[in-house]
């Protein structure tokens, strides 16, 4: 997502580094109301999307809805308009924050996504949910998996791989003179994996009853074999574009990338059928295939003039105008929508990879959960990038990584 402008948003395994600073374009709602609405996106660098939000805001009747584009460093303008009063009445997120919610800065939308709640992918309606009330109503998915090129595989006598140590053994098979066997990234994979591997091992960023979900001797064994790939020499690094670009895929300097679902087209339009997808692979007996996932939101902010009307707002659009939301998901970008319904009746995502993406979200997609702060996520990928890159003991790592999360934890749960 994101960590994903949307790209972005999944690089910290679904953190996001976005946000906004001047300039804006305007669409304005025709609707014989003489109330005004303000309402925020992010920067989306998809042709059309831009004028796509202005037609849905022109067609709600009962405001006058201004849209605003919002380039530059999103995430942290919207956080700072929302302790004013001339924010936005409803605004895209990248969450809310827990910082958000429960500082009340951000009303509860239960109410308004009760009737279809099972219709929302629960892996990114959780992460917008606190003590059971929803603070964001999804919009699109976003998600990243393993692109593989099948002829390369094919030549080097070498299976699509299942597991960790598959993956391993693939990319130092298939490093050659001018081809790598792995692009995670031009950090190794640090920056963008986040939770992905402790999530194939069968563990959790946060456990179900607010816990480390990763005070485990799994995780230490799964995160010392992301060295294997860099002390073998399998993995790409200094690549003219990073992960969230498929070029180096595309040009045949790597085997295999992990990148987003947005790289879809691109590659098949370039490739035809000589690529796969998978999901990250397992690792250990209790592991499974992981695929990070992320999701901006719809939210409300409390300072708003005209709160009932926002929400009303919200709720056309997002919960109601499932033509908008497929329309959205599609037609501009690639995306999954958030809407099950609509995910599974896209024509786009019937087929081919982009339906095995779909079911890789559907039975693996996990998204980085509301208790993990952004101090939790900074310690970790620190943590994580010296056991890739300098071979650092993962064991000694993760206790320090342990104590740090279990601290935050406990910080976070006093202020709820």
């Amino acid at each position: 997502m994101g960590s994903f402008s949307r790209r972005d948003l999944l690089a910290a395994a679904l953190g996001a580094g976005l946000l906004a600073a001047c300039g804006s374009n305007t669409g304005r709602g025709g609707g014989s109301s003489g109330t005004s609405l303000a309402q925020w996106y992010h920067q989306y660098g998809e042709p059309g999307t831009e004028r796509a939000v202005q037609r849905y805001a022109a067609a709600f009747t009962k405001a006058r809805v201004t849209v605003q584009w919002r380039p530059g460093n999103y995430d942290q303008q919207t956080a700072a308009a929302l302790l004013t009063d001339s924010g936005p009445d409803v605004f895209e997120v990248n969450g809310p924050t827990l910082d958000q919610i429960q500082g009340g800065q951000v009303l509860d939308l239960t109410e308004l996504v009760d009737p279809v709640k099972d219709d929302f992918n629960p892996a990114v309606l959780g992460p917008k949910t606190y003590r059971g009330r929803v603070y964001g109503i999804p919009q699109v998915i976003d998600m990243q998996m393993l692109y593989y090129r099948k002829s390369l595989l094919e030549d080097a006598g070498v299976e699509p791989p299942a597991t960790l140590d598959a993956l391993v053994d693939a990319a130092r098979a298939l490093t050659g003179s001018t081809t790598k066997g792995l692009f995670l990234g031009n950090d190794g994979g640090a920056g963008v994996l986040g939770g992905t591997p402790l999530y194939a091992a069968g563990l959790q960023l946060v456990s179900e009853d607010g816990k480390v979900g990763f005070d485990d001797p799994a995780a230490a064994r799964t995160l010392g074999k992301l060295h294997r790939l860099h002390a073998d020499g399998s993995l790409l690094l200094g690549a003219p574009s990073d992960w969230s670009d498929p070029s180096a895929f595309l040009q045949g300097l790597t085997a295999m990338q992990w990148s987003g679902l947005w790289a879809l087209p691109q590659v098949h339009k370039e490739l035809g059928d000589d690529f796969g997808v998978l999901p990250f692979p397992r690792d250990g007996s209790q592991g499974r295939p992981s695929v990070p996932v992320g999701a901006y939101g719809a939210a409300v902010s409390a300072r708003s003039r005209h709160k009932e009307l926002a929400k009303e707002y919200v709720k056309w659009l997002w919960v109601e105008r499932t033509d908008y939301q497929e329309d959205f998901a599609l037609s501009y970008g690639f995306h999954i929508p958030a809407r099950i319904s609509l995910a599974r009746k896209a024509t786009a995502l019937k087929d081919g990879p982009a339906a095995d993406a779909v079911r890789f979200t559907t039975d693996h997609g996990y998204a980085q959960p509301l208790l993990w702060t952004p101090a939790s996520q900074t310690a970790y990928q620190d943590a994580l990038s010296r056991i890739i890159n300098n071979g650092a003991s993962p064991e000694r790592e993760l206790r320090a990584v342990v104590r740090k999360v279990s601290a935050e934890l406990d910080r976070v749960k006093k202020t709820s």
